[in-house]
């Protein structure tokens, strides 16, 4: 260990001590591949001792972490007293929700010191997760994952949760900052760059879709996990069964269809966002089906007419929104999302807009599988 390294396993340490007790502390290790927060693993001694996750709170993305404490207190609330009344669509499957711990006396739920923003909250042990989906049951489980989530926070209202993240998937914002940047960029024009500069045109009138239907009152704010991506959706080690969804920051009042478009984005592209191969990106129809028959064995029942009319365009939307966030970042000088490369934004927004191109191919067979899976009992 490097004497800096050291330096910040003491600090470290000191932290955590202000939550447990520093001679049940094992050890302090990096959890996760996450870019907004930094979170470590608290190993502590004793079989009776639960590991706990310590992380700090990137306040440049989080300008209130107090209000995301506060969403994340309702949300376990919430969910406890469903969980205690019990749930038979779980019919006896393990779920668990992370948790704030109390810090200090019992009394705080997180703590601030020397301008950080620090909290403590369960770790959920024997669990995986995944970057890509490996077979239809794999689907079929991040699809229920997501359904129970939506499930258990179904009736709890939205006024009860801050929009921690003002503007997140408001599309419109985005179409309209892009605009922005477009005019002002530097940056030399390329074949790649021309291609979505021309792609975005033709589909801008795509941007409002969901946010026309929620102005006009056909869709209704409710409570939303914000970044459902597969990765934060938790399996049983042993049984393979979804039992968490994790990654809680951007818990707030949005639309279901936000959820559900990316999770079937992140879940549907086999190569992943990161891949260079763009003539072999596509979505998948049998991992959406999976994914769509898990989430709608729970999540049929509070979904309304609307709701189901507007998810072919939840799944078209959500990678047109992600690659247009991608390409606006790569015009701006990529300040946004963190890049290994000069073009790297430039290239995650090619696999967004093939993907949307590759839905868009699929519409048909897409509405096919939605009315068949609407039609289908529990």
């Amino acid at each position: 260990m490097t004497e800096a390294q050291a330096r910040s396993s003491s600090s470290l340490k000191a932290i955590a001590s202000q939550c447990q007790p520093a001679e049940t502390i094992k050890a302090i290790e990096p959890l996760g591949n996450g870019n907004v927060n930094e979170t470590f693993l608290v190993q502590l001694d004793g079989n009776n001792q639960a590991n706990f996750v310590l992380q700090r709170l990137n306040t440049a993305v989080f300008s209130k972490p107090e209000l995301v404490m506060k969403n994340l207190l309702a949300l376990s609330d919430h969910v406890d007293q469903k969980l205690s009344e019990g749930i038979p669509q779980l019919n006896g499957r393990r779920w668990e929700l992370p948790r704030p711990l109390k810090w200090a006396d019992g009394q705080q739920d997180w703590l601030e010191e020397n301008g950080n923003f620090w909290r403590a909250i369960t770790f959920i042990d024997n669990a995986n997760c995944l970057e890509v989906l490996q077979d239809l049951q794999q689907a079929r489980d991040v699809g229920f994952g997501l359904g129970m989530f939506h499930l258990l926070i179904s009736d709890l209202p939205a006024t009860a949760l801050a929009d921690t993240l003002e503007g997140f998937h408001i599309t419109p914002n985005y179409l309209a900052e892009y605009q922005h940047v477009l005019k002002h960029s530097q940056l030399i024009a390329s074949a790649d760059a021309e291609w979505c500069i021309k792609f975005i045109h033709q589909r801008q009138a795509l941007a409002a879709v969901l946010e026309a239907a929620k102005a006009c009152g056909e869709l209704q704010l409710r409570p939303i996990h914000g970044d459902p991506k597969i990765n934060n959706l938790m399996l049983d080690a042993e049984s393979g069964q979804a039992i968490a969804l994790i990654d809680l920051d951007t818990v707030k009042p949005g639309l279901v269809h936000y959820d559900i478009g990316d999770c079937l984005r992140s879940g549907c592209n086999p190569l992943g966002e990161e891949t260079t191969n763009l003539a072999a990106v596509h979505f998948d129809l049998q991992l959406c089906e999976a994914i769509l028959e898990g989430y709608l064995s729970v999540a049929r029942g509070f979904l309304n007419e609307a709701d189901h009319h507007y998810l072919y365009d939840a799944i078209r939307l959500i990678p047109f929104e992600l690659g247009l966030r991608f390409f606006s970042d790569y015009l701006n000088g990529s300040v946004y999302f963190r890049s290994d490369f000069p073009n790297h934004n430039l290239q995650r927004a090619l696999v967004q807009f093939k993907l949307t191109e590759s839905i868009e191919a699929q519409e048909q067979e897409i509405r096919a599988i939605l009315e068949r899976l609407r039609g289908s009992q529990p």
